[in-house]
């Protein structure tokens, strides 16, 4: 039980609802393109999916901490349309590759917790 408090209980609840959120509405959309589909939907799709967007917020998360580590504190002022753009790709890519992502995540919300238990 404790391991699992320490990974999928490791984000802070407001993060991984929100984060949650996006991507359920990126999986609705592929499951609603694949219904689409002449040759129908295939259960293993659907369950790539559900599994995207459950992995989703511990992949975008590791994202996040790359992007924070590399830009620091700085502030770039952009048009709003090319900052959108490249987020909608950003959370498409991380949602994809959620599955391969997500586990980095998790590693590290696990060693994090663990350090801070024995500290505390």
């Amino acid at each position: 039980m404790n391991f699992f408090s320490k990974t999928l209980g490791g984000l802070k609840g407001s993060y991984y609802l929100r984060h949650f959120i996006f991507g359920a509405i990126i999986s609705a959309f592929f499951i609603y393109i694949s219904l689409q589909s002449q040759s129908g939907i295939k259960v293993e799709n659907i369950i790539f999916f559900i599994i995207n967007g459950i992995l989703y917020p511990y992949a975008r998360f590791v994202y996040e901490q790359i992007i924070g580590f590399i830009m620091g504190e700085n502030i770039f002022f952009i048009n709003a349309i090319v900052m959108l753009t490249v987020k909608l790709i950003t959370m498409a890519l991380c949602w994809v590759f959620s599955i391969f992502i997500a586990p980095f995540g998790l590693a590290y919300l696990y060693y994090h917790h663990s350090k801070a238990d024995k500290q505390s």
